[in-house]
């Protein structure tokens, strides 16, 4: 049997995600986990390993193809990744798109009590190019984290919120102007963005089939199944089982990509058989950066059995 289709430069030490993960953990804050019992972060895990492959034999896989296309542009899976910035950015959207090479970039926001940062950070990435919002709408009130509790986790003073001061710095990057709005609804959240944006429109955070149903109805572009990676509601089902739940409502009606628990290609192979139409992944690429910012390509490299795109 030949072995030549190993690679010739991997670092045999790190050949899986999991060993990014231990080496990368070293070097993270111990408050870096998930809400209460950690149930639902190992559950995340726990159902890729439930659903097995059932492979077929003697089929033609000479020349394969593993490309697929996001927020209408193309892409495969080891040249273009592209990414979610986090409205808690410590660089700004326009510095963060302009190192993507033309990748689809989608833009994260929270709607806060002053929804004027919010449009604020709409119109500054519609401006500068990104082609989607990401609303996070399972987050009314913060998640009960007990490790940051237990290491009195606070967020570096040399770490700033970039978008979320003003270019005067009149502003503080945080306060009553900046907290959640825990009395959004369907219609003051889509229509509103509808109002102001040509953007793509997601929901993350969308864990019932019902709410599915509900962003059809109201013309959401797609819905991204996510438990926040275990760390708002502990005890929520794991984001593959509620991937399986979602995907008969929402059908060739809107588009639905997941995230939580994807250590391997093969579980995004598993997620895209059961109806997701791409994957998203969080802690990897945070493991690798922690571990040494060379891994950060070898995270791609490690997802690419078999994956469309991260």
């Amino acid at each position: 049997m030949s072995v030549d289709h190993r690679l010739p430069d991997v670092d045999t030490n790190v050949l899986t995600i999991n060993d990014l993960k231990e080496r990368g953990s070293k070097a993270l804050p111990a408050s870096v986990k998930g809400a209460m019992d950690l149930l639902t972060i190992r559950d995340n895990e726990a159902a890729f390993d439930r659903y097995k492959l059932r492979p077929r034999t003697l089929k033609d896989v000479s020349s394969l193809d593993t490309s697929t296309t996001i927020l209408g542009t193309k892409g495969a899976a080891m040249n273009n990744i592209p990414m979610t910035l986090s409205t808690y950015t410590s660089k700004t959207l326009e510095d963060v798109i302009a190192q993507g090479k033309g990748n689809p970039y989608m833009m994260h926001i929270c709607f806060f009590k002053d929804r004027r940062k919010t449009l604020e950070i709409v119109k500054r990435a519609e401006a500068a190019g990104y082609k989607a919002v990401v609303v996070s709408c399972d987050v009314a009130a913060l998640g009960l984290r007990l490790n940051e509790y237990r290491n009195n986790f606070k967020i570096p003073p040399s770490v700033a919120k970039v978008l979320l001061s003003d270019e005067s710095g009149g502003l503080p990057d945080h306060g009553e102007h900046l907290e959640w709005d825990s009395s959004l609804t369907w219609e003051g959240c889509i229509e509103w963005l509808r109002n102001h944006t040509k953007m793509e429109i997601w929901l993350k955070g969308i864990l019932n089939p019902d709410d599915v149903a509900l962003a059809i109805k109201h013309g959401v572009d797609g819905v991204l199944i996510s438990n926040h990676g275990g760390r708002q509601l502990d005890g929520v089902p794991a984001t593959l089982d509620a991937l399986r739940a979602c995907v008969p409502v929402a059908k060739n009606k809107i588009k639905l990509a997941v995230d939580g628990g994807i250590r391997r290609g093969s579980d995004i192979f598993k997620a895209i058989a059961l109806g997701a139409d791409f994957c998203m992944a969080g802690r990897p690429p945070l493991w690798g950066l922690a571990a040494s910012p060379i891994y950060v390509s070898t995270f791609g490299l490690l997802l690419t059995v078999i994956s469309p795109i991260v």
